[in-house]
């Protein structure tokens, strides 16, 4: 029996809250800003793991392999690194300069075409958003194009096997649950579950690992596809709204006041 896949797409991101812009590019400053896996993508991950761990029992340990694939310049290997050191067993990096500038359409089409590479794939999982784009939008793309179910912002996986899955999520005020055929793909945040730490076995793992770079000729993508040409958006300006706060002192006695203060409510139409 083939192994079945669960594929987990995670992304490097800068490792500070402090992200700066080159204002000729509008693109982020990566160099010398330290970066990890998308907080999000972790949660992902574990995830991934446990469902395998989970369905050990029925199919057999070996009959589950669990895949990360990111898509970034060479250095994001590190990363997939650190998500072989959390129980995944394999990992791909899609890295070709042609991917650069891509937007949530081009990234999503890459991912849809290195998951084709793969056998009986039955669950791809995300991280809900991630925190340079914080879009939310690769999940359902990859999902579309790939003609398969999306669930967003899954907080819980109450039933799965082969061809189906029970799955709920948290929205304002109530839980929803949907049963899914699969292969299907999810978005997850927070609520899922706790990320484990790293065994020593899993550090030794990562650290031998052979991972494989695939770029756009591996995957039959054209130039026009990927990368900022094959993107559908573009990023004109990236900017800080600055916050302009005015105070003026109103003067008089505390009727005089109350009725200046009324003029100025009623002349910013706040009354």
């Amino acid at each position: 029996m083939k192994k079945i896949k669960i594929i987990i797409c995670i992304k490097q991101v800068p490792g500070t809250t402090e992200i700066k812009i080159n204002p000729e590019t509008n693109t982020l400053i990566r160099e010398g800003v330290e970066t990890v896996i998308n907080p999000f993508d972790t949660y992902a991950i574990e995830e991934g793991v446990r469902i395998k761990e989970r369905l050990s029992g029925a199919d057999g340990k070996e009959g589950i392999e669990v895949v990360a694939i990111t898509m970034g310049p060479h250095q994001a290997e590190t990363i997939l690194r650190d998500a072989i050191s959390l129980g995944v067993d394999k990992a791909v990096i899609l890295s070709d300069r042609a991917f650069a500038g891509a937007d949530t359409w081009a990234t999503a089409l890459t991912l849809a075409s290195a998951i084709k590479k793969f056998d009986d794939v039955r669950l791809i999982i995300l991280g809900k958003q991630t925190l340079d784009g914080d879009t939310g939008q690769v999940g359902p793309e990859l999902a579309q194009m790939l003609n398969i179910p999306f669930v967003g912002y899954a907080s819980g996986v109450v039933e799965i096997n082969r061809n189906k899955m029970v799955i709920k999520r948290l929205i304002e005020d109530r839980y929803e649950t949907f049963e899914v055929r699969l292969p299907a793909a999810i978005s997850v945040g927070k609520d899922i579950n706790i990320p484990r730490v790293p065994s020593l076995r899993g550090k030794l793992k990562a650290k031998n690992e052979q991972i494989p770079f695939w770029d756009k000729n591996y995957l039959g993508l054209d130039e026009d596809q990927v990368g900022l040409a094959g993107s559908y958006t573009q990023v004109i300006k990236i900017f800080i709204p600055k916050l302009v706060h005015e105070v003026k002192m109103i003067s008089g006695n505390p009727d005089e006041q109350v009725e200046e203060l009324y003029k100025k409510f009623k002349e910013l139409n706040v009354l």
